[in-house]
């Protein structure tokens, strides 16, 4: 089964790259492009949905004096958005690989010549080689248009690329019965989409940082894309290796698969 996987999605939480000062962490952006650049000799293709522009507008600018929250998003989104294509660009130029930005609303995704369009982007950037990295348009999607984090958005692509695995990086190790400092508490190895398992979400979770999504909107998003057979993995992006282990069929983090 290991050797059928030939294109993926894997989504980087802000978590993820930041730290406690939220700050980008550059060696966490070079750990995950190196195992992407692994999984590349392997001839698995890596579809890359990467958080963190508003961080690294906030970086840039310190602070903003606009009032209205969403157009302040809007601002520090634009500004971070070259300011993170400008990390990867150069940590794949490393690893002599390529990568391409991709940027989105929801509404792009209905049925259409805006999704036709985007399909033909993704695979013609597949078909040469180079890593799309997929965010959503914040300078113009508000309201309906805008997605409900980078979870959505990362399940999205993968349903439309046709992925093998969807793997949503955060900041813990998957879906505990409790908290994850908690000896007691148990990591759930394996979940199908008709387990009710969401009263453990607000125990399990470390608390919603600077990001949208939270593990309330992963385990939804999981089990919305496990029912499209495509397996989802929640794992903790910090951890050395974690997507080449979950490729290599290693227990790691929480997997959502199909019915048995």
């Amino acid at each position: 089964m290991i050797n059928k996987i030939k294109r993926i999605v894997v989504k980087v939480g802000t978590n993820v790259m930041t730290n406690k000062d939220n700050r980008i962490l550059g060696p966490v952006l070079r750990e995950i492009v190196r195992q992407i650049a692994v999984l590349y000799e392997r001839d698995i293709m890596v579809i890359l949905v990467s958080s963190g522009s508003a961080i690294a507008g906030k970086e840039v600018l310190n602070q903003c004096d606009i009032e209205n929250p969403s157009i302040r998003r809007q601002v520090y989104s634009s500004v971070g958005q070259p300011r993170m294509m400008r990390h990867y660009y150069s940590i794949f130029h490393d690893y002599g690989m390529r990568c391409a930005q991709v940027l989105a609303t929801k509404r792009d995704f209905d049925p259409g010549k805006h999704r036709e369009n985007m399909i033909n982007c993704y695979e013609g950037l597949l078909s040469q080689g180079i890593i799309p990295i997929a965010n959503e348009d914040d300078a113009v999607s508000l309201t309906m248009s805008m997605f409900s984090d980078n979870d959505e958005l990362a399940s999205l692509v993968a349903e439309m690329v046709h992925a093998d695995r969807l793997i949503i990086l955060t900041d813990t190790d998957g879906l505990y019965t409790g908290h994850p400092d908690d000896a007691a508490s148990k990591k759930l190895q394996k979940v199908t989409p008709h387990q009710n398992v969401e009263k453990y979400v607000q125990a399990s979770s470390k608390g919603e940082g600077e990001g949208r999504g939270g593990m309330k909107s992963k385990l939804k998003i999981a089990k919305q894309t496990a029912l499209k057979d495509i397996p989802t993995y929640i794992a903790n992006g910090k951890k050395s290796n974690v997507i080449v282990d979950i490729i290599d069929g290693k227990e790691i983090g929480t997997k959502f698969i199909m019915e048995d």
